[in-house]
């Protein structure tokens, strides 16, 4: 539950005419350049975040597969009662477009899990402060992953708002708004270049609301 901001949020917003709970969140969260960041940055160590490494829900599979037999629709398993994805077919957010997913060393580059907040933009806004089990824990939220077009998850790389956004401009702010969600989630701070790529997206959709989970 987020707090109760009753101030004019435009006031805060750079003009921009928001109201929704996404603004709101992003108003509240704690902007941090920290003066650190490059020593932080190049601690960075991906695997520590522990992604493909867990079954929080015990169904016997990682969080790929969770997500893909989450988000493709056509779905064929491995054998029946089985939680590994064989086939399906995606409608990508980043770039609607449709692509077929079938399981196999090349097919599957095609279809790839994405961090919506990338695991070193969380590292540097506060994750390399956390715990093993708290970055575990973030690293396979699904909450914070997406299946999408592979080709734009490793064009996106690590980069915030502020560098990458999707192709598609009508998810644009659905993405943006589970950024907010994500970091509102798990305290991250957030640049001040974020948060300004962040407000221009949500001048398009002012009454834009955090995703639920």
């Amino acid at each position: 539950m987020l707090p109760k901001f009753s101030d004019d949020i435009n006031d805060l917003s750079g003009g921009y005419h928001v109201t929704g709970s996404a603004a709101i969140a992003l108003q509240l969260l704690e902007m941090s350049e920290s003066k650190a960041a490059k020593t932080v940055k190049a601690q960075y160590d991906r695997a520590s975040f522990g992604f493909r490494q867990t079954d929080f829900d015990g169904n016997g599979c990682d969080a790929r597969d969770d997500v893909l037999a989450r988000d493709l629709t056509s779905l064929k398993f491995a054998h029946a009662g089985s939680c590994i994805v064989q086939s399906g077919i995606l409608n990508d957010p980043y770039t609607a477009q449709t692509i077929d997913f079938v399981r196999g060393p090349k097919t599957s580059a095609a279809v790839q899990i994405d961090h919506v907040v990338a695991l070193e933009n969380a590292w540097i806004s506060g994750a390399y402060a956390w715990t093993k089990a708290e970055r575990y824990r973030f690293g396979n939220d699904p909450y914070n992953l997406l299946a999408v077009d592979g080709s734009s998850n490793q064009e996106k790389g690590s980069s915030s708002a502020a560098y990458w956004l999707p192709s598609s401009k009508t998810y644009q702010c659905s993405y943006v708004s589970r950024q907010i969600g994500v970091k509102t989630k798990y305290r991250l701070t957030i640049a001040q270049s974020e948060k300004q790529a962040m407000l221009v997206v949500l001048h398009s959709c002012p009454h834009q609301e955090l995703p639920k989970e």
